[in-house]
């Protein structure tokens, strides 16, 4: 299943869903919403992550692969997330957000993954599932990285807490999604 990409004009009112959730929750105001004329553009539910940068390193990345309603209502919802539920960092201070790029990768349902070989770098992203736990790496992860096919595979299973090489082992299955990446340098 593939869907349409999205509009300058939708990028840009999802980066300012996201931006304006960051500025309220600071204010001790609700997120804003879209009105329903403007928040139709984004049908289906469509499963997402937000990352958050602060000079050009990771300040948060939270998502889901399971659609939470349209991206209108999901995309604030992950925004507050990203600042503020991810464990590798301390919650965003209210400092910090001016300094604080957003990105957003909305994400094609994820397929099962055959053959390693068919991995194209800088477009698919992975996931692994093993020994009952999971690990995702966004398609701009093995870019930024500078990984090739090998290395991906292992990081992802580095991601899910399994040995390296846990993606060769009988029973581990792998699933290849994309995703449209926009972020706020973009959008200006």
């Amino acid at each position: 299943m593939s869907f349409p990409a999205l509009s300058a004009d939708a990028r840009r009112d999802l980066l300012a869903l996201a931006r304006g959730a960051l500025e309220a929750h600071f204010r001790g105001e609700p997120a804003p919403r879209l009105g329903s004329d403007r928040a139709e553009t984004f049908g289906q539910p469509r499963a997402l992550f937000v990352t958050l940068r602060r000079e050009g390193r990771l300040r948060g990345c939270i998502g889901t692969l399971s659609p939470e309603g349209d991206l209108s209502r999901s995309v604030p919802k992950f925004a507050l997330r990203a600042a503020f539920e991810d464990p590798r960092f301390p919650g965003l201070s209210a400092e910090e957000l001016p300094g604080c790029e957003i990105e957003l990768s909305i994400l094609t349902p994820p397929v099962p993954l055959e053959n390693p070989e068919e991995i194209v770098i800088g477009r698919d992203g992975l996931i692994i599932e093993a020994r009952g736990r999971s690990g995702l790496l966004l398609p701009q992860v093995a870019t930024e990285w500078h990984f090739d096919r090998e290395r991906f595979l292992l990081e992802v299973s580095r991601k899910a807490g399994l040995p390296p090489a846990a993606w060769h082992e009988p029973g581990a299955r792998l699933w290849v999604f994309q995703a449209e990446i926009f972020g706020e340098k973009e959008a200006e």
